[in-house]
């Protein structure tokens, strides 16, 4: 693990050009990509911040929408881990600027792991150099304490004004719907460093499935293992895509004791990122949750809803329009697994209808006749 800790460099493709002045951010191709966008939009950036009490740093992917030559909005949502440094120094009245610094382009799994549904202080770089195989090398800011990755297309070194709010949206989100107009903190560019010749990185949301759904499949299974620490009773999970990411996870499982699912769906609500989880639907572990298809068949069938469905309150995504207040909202579990007579389920539960294996391969041995 030792070789995957992010590596501090002298220089870098970045700085083959460095940029104190004279520099716009009309200089580069950023998308205003639908109709009622408030705006252009950076929406592949790497915003690199520190934990003002730790110095640790933390890597993620916010938009942010160009207001002019210089100035952009900053949508670190009120869970995110760049919202909670900028909170830290508020509540402890520091009146000094927070420096920032925005990477744009990079190798894919570099760019990736921003996205990335870490633990705090889990330094997203060194996730980087294991999906790489090898370490990310890092090189510091001109004008601030913070490092980029030196492999970078472009960065933008700067600072957020604490207190100073502006409003950002709306935005065609990746919910399929605009995300609507909200006051953020605004980023001051001082100084571009860049490659000669910078190619711009972006990529665009909007109705599923797009690119953003295969980035967020990807992450589905390579963290299925790191749950499965946790929950070693799961045995799959899925996020479809009419869901986008937090509105519905399938999860199947080995039940074990009654009413082991519901342990499962608090579990999961109580884990990062996956709290957002609008709904859950829990299936025993023969069911297949990456056809959803089968899930709906078996769930629809399985369920007393009055009895398998229950309601929480907690947080919810910032996206989530349809939500009470903004970020609060109620989730839902449903538990369609076999009810068992521990669970008060007396009744004798049926069998799936499925032909015996010998039958099956006898048809199979006719269709190869056949020429099927």
């Amino acid at each position: 693990m030792g070789s995957f800790f992010p590596k501090t460099v002298s220089g870098g493709p970045c700085k083959e050009v460095i940029r104190r002045e004279g520099f716009s951010l009309s200089d580069y191709p950023i998308l205003k990509c639908w109709p009622g966008d408030g705006g252009r939009f950076i929406t592949l950036p790497l915003v690199f911040t520190k934990n003002p009490d730790t110095g640790k740093r933390n890597c993620g992917m916010y938009r942010m929408q160009v207001y002019d030559d210089r100035t952009t909005g900053m949508h670190w949502q009120t869970h995110k881990q760049g919202a909670e440094h900028y909170r830290r120094r508020l509540k402890a009245g520091d009146s000094s600027r927070m420096d920032v610094a925005v990477a744009i382009g990079s190798d894919p799994a570099t760019m990736y792991s921003a996205i990335l549904p870490l633990p705090p202080d889990l330094d997203e770089m060194m996730i980087a150099g294991f999906l790489r195989g090898k370490p990310v090398e890092m090189v510091r800011c001109e004008t601030s304490d913070l490092e980029v990755p030196a492999n970078a297309e472009i960065v933008l070194e700067g600072y957020v004004e604490l207190g100073e709010l502006r409003t950002e949206g709306p935005f065609g989100d990746h919910t399929g719907f605009y995300s609507l107009e909200d006051p953020y903190p605004v980023f001051h560019i001082t100084c571009v460093t860049q490659r000669r010749d910078p190619i711009y990185a972006t990529t665009i949301v909007g109705p599923p499935p797009m690119e953003d759904y295969y980035m967020g499949k990807a992450i589905e299974q390579i963290f299925l293992p790191l749950m499965r620490l946790q929950l070693p009773e799961i045995r799959d999970i899925s996020m479809p895509a009419e869901g986008v990411f937090h509105n519905l996870i399938l999860v199947s499982m080995r039940k074990s004791y009654p009413l082991h699912a519901r342990k499962v769906m608090h579990a999961i609500w109580g884990m990062g990122q996956a709290m957002f989880s609008k709904c859950i639907v829990v299936v025993d572990e023969e069911v297949d949750v990456q056809n959803t298809s089968e899930v709906a068949w078996r769930a629809l069938n399985n369920i007393d809803p009055e009895r398998d469905i229950q309601f929480v309150m907690g947080p919810v995504d910032s996206l989530d329009h349809s939500s009470r207040m903004p970020n609060f909202g109620s989730k839902m579990g449903i538990d369609a697994t076999r009810k068992w007579p521990e669970e008060g389920f007396t009744r004798p539960w049926p069998d799936v209808i499925e032909m015996s294996s010998d039958v099956k391969r006898r048809v199979d041995a006719l269709w190869k006749q056949a020429g099927l």
